[in-house]
């Protein structure tokens, strides 16, 4: 008889991820319907959210076309939300000014999307009570907080509030068996980074060769890891932040 036993099978869960029109998330839900989730998703582009929610296998999926920043916008998907047993928070922007040169609206932009949005969310899902006992929240993070970068001082602080709130968020709802872990990713291939290397005029090609695995993450990579913390394979972990980098360190060059 065929063993059918996998600790990181997602069958019976449903997974909630932002982001999903592109990069990180879009990979995630793509691996996450492929391991048995129902998916729920969100994003700001409609055509790319679609695009995302026709690649998904199985069924019973749904998607909500949401701008995060916005309030309001947050009561009104948190309403419309299914109980959940995972989330994934993926939505981010990316930002690279020397710090002599930040303009408050850059400041209050990159903070909005990467810490306040995710945070905001949060707070109205565990109010409205849409997580069950013994789910999981993940928080794409990144290595940027620990290797400091000229032109991404602002990224990084965004990034290190999160894993900072992470951290408290776990200890607040253990009671529920709910776990709350952070990916901190090096260098990943995402519109973001691609979009970044066309601005700045940065060959990203010869830098990921420096890494001693000799190339940058794909989105999938991350996709994978995603999987284990939103699966009960990590039914153990909670308030971890979890590096994966290729063997090498978050580095951008001036």
């Amino acid at each position: 008889m065929m063993n059918t036993f996998n600790p990181f099978s997602l069958e019976g869960k449903r997974i909630f991820i932002t982001g999903a029109s592109s990069g990180i998330g879009r990979a995630s839900a793509i691996v996450c319907s492929k391991m048995g989730a129902q998916l729920v998703i969100t994003g700001r582009n409609e055509q790319r959210l679609a695009e995302t929610f026709n690649q998904l296998e199985g069924e019973g999926h749904q998607m909500f076309v949401v701008d995060l920043v916005e309030s309001s916008a947050i009561e009104d998907l948190v309403a419309k939300l299914p109980q959940l047993n995972g989330i994934l928070h993926c939505a981010g922007i990316g930002n690279r000014s020397m710090l002599k040169m930040v303009k408050e609206n850059d400041l209050l932009k990159v903070m909005r999307t990467n810490f306040d949005s995710p945070v905001l969310l949060q707070k109205a899902i565990l109010k409205k009570k849409k997580l069950l006992p013994s789910s999981s929240v993940v928080f794409i993070a990144s290595r940027a907080p620990f290797a400091p970068a000229i032109g991404n001082g602002i990224y990084a602080a965004s990034k290190g509030a999160l894993i900072a709130y992470a951290k408290v968020l776990g200890l607040e709802v253990a009671n529920q068996l709910i776990r709350v872990n952070c990916i901190c990713p090096a260098m990943v291939w995402t519109e973001l980074v691609r979009k970044d290397a066309e601005l700045n005029g940065i060959d990203y090609h010869q830098e990921e060769l420096k890494y001693p695995l000799k190339r940058y993450g794909q989105p999938e990579d991350v996709a994978n890891l995603a999987v284990y913390l939103l699966s009960d394979a990590s039914s153990w972990m909670t308030g971890s932040c979890i590096d994966i980098t290729g063997g090498g360190e978050f580095t951008l060059k001036s």
